[in-house]
């Protein structure tokens, strides 16, 4: 697999694509609403990306960034498969990747200074943005908007677009290095294979999932596959927080059966709650399974908790 993220035009994203897939797609571009691919690393690398447009009949413009808007090249090539080949070997961070095709600079200008926040308020957005890039969750975007929109009002402090996204991709970037002294396999890795396997074996499984508990409930049956499913489980954003900041993990858990009382926090003492019961002792041996320690008598009107977990996941973006 390839450590990028594939985006297309008609908003699929790909994570991981093999150089198979990544070949089909570029192969596949060309018609009306599906005419360019833009490649990120993972983790996103803050103006470092590569991407290909294409319209059918035509040749490939191939493009890459490495920081700086000066530092924005392009060219043109005939071949899917040779354009497919380069932007593989850009993937793999491969020494002379870009030898072969005649590269141009685009000449995109420098980009202008940034003013600095105010401390105070610099300091409160970064407090937010620290905290959400430690449940690892948001992606640059999201969090420049947070930065920008949630923290404080308009009325309040504005803070600009640019101001944002300078912030955040500098406590990204620190995140990042620190991420690069990681080794093995991380707790909330195994939480997501854990919940992979839920996933497969007919239980809809979901992290950070909504807002709040009575979202989430409500939400989750329209998921894909819950109308094929024996259940759910999900952990919401606040749980995230929650296990993020070193207390346990709550996870909601129920049947699907068209009744608003089909989760743990209920009070289900019926055939329901009973159902909701097999369901949580097949959620707490899937992580069990995956050497995370759970907290759950049995009881289905109780969350499961997922104690001691080291909370270190890798951004993506």
């Amino acid at each position: 697999m390839l450590d990028i993220a594939v985006e297309t035009e008609n908003q699929e994203k790909h994570v991981r694509p093999s150089e198979e897939d990544l070949t089909g797609l570029v192969r596949r571009i060309g018609a009306d609403g599906d005419h360019f691919l833009v490649l990120q690393r993972i983790p996103d690398l803050p103006s470092v990306f590569a991407q290909v447009w294409h319209d059918a009949g035509g040749d490939y413009q191939v493009e890459h960034r490495a920081g700086a808007p000066e530092l924005h090249f392009g060219t043109r090539l005939d071949d899917p498969e040779r354009v497919a080949g380069v932007l593989a070997a850009w993937a793999r961070g491969e020494a002379g990747w870009d030898a072969g095709p005649t590269w141009q600079n685009m000449g995109f200008p420098a980009a202008p200074a940034v003013p600095e926040l105010p401390g105070e308020v610099r300091e409160e957005i970064e407090g937010r943005v620290r905290s959400l890039l430690v449940c690892g969750y948001d992606d640059r975007a999201r969090l420049t908007r947070i930065a920008q929109e949630e923290v404080f009002s308009p009325d309040e402090h504005p803070v600009s677009r640019e101001q944002a996204e300078a912030l955040v991709d500098r406590l990204w970037l620190e995140r990042v290095e620190e991420m690069a002294g990681w080794e093995g396999t991380t707790d909330p890795e195994r939480l997501t294979a854990a919940f992979a396997g839920l996933d497969a074996a007919g239980i809809v499984a979901r992290e950070h999932f909504t807002c709040c508990r009575s979202c989430g409930t409500a939400e989750i049956g329209a998921e894909e596959g819950a109308d094929r499913a024996r259940g759910f489980v999900f952990f919401h954003t606040q749980c995230t927080e929650g296990a993020a900041d070193g207390g346990p993990l709550y996870l909601l858990y129920g049947r699907f059966d068209h009744s608003p009382e089909t989760t743990a926090g209920t009070t289900a003492e019926t055939a329901a709650g009973t159902t909701a019961a097999a369901i949580g002792e097949e959620v707490a041996a899937a992580l069990r399974g995956r050497g995370l320690s759970v907290e759950w008598d049995g009881d289905p009107g109780q969350a499961i908790q997922v104690t001691g977990l080291d909370w270190r996941r890798r951004l993506t973006g």
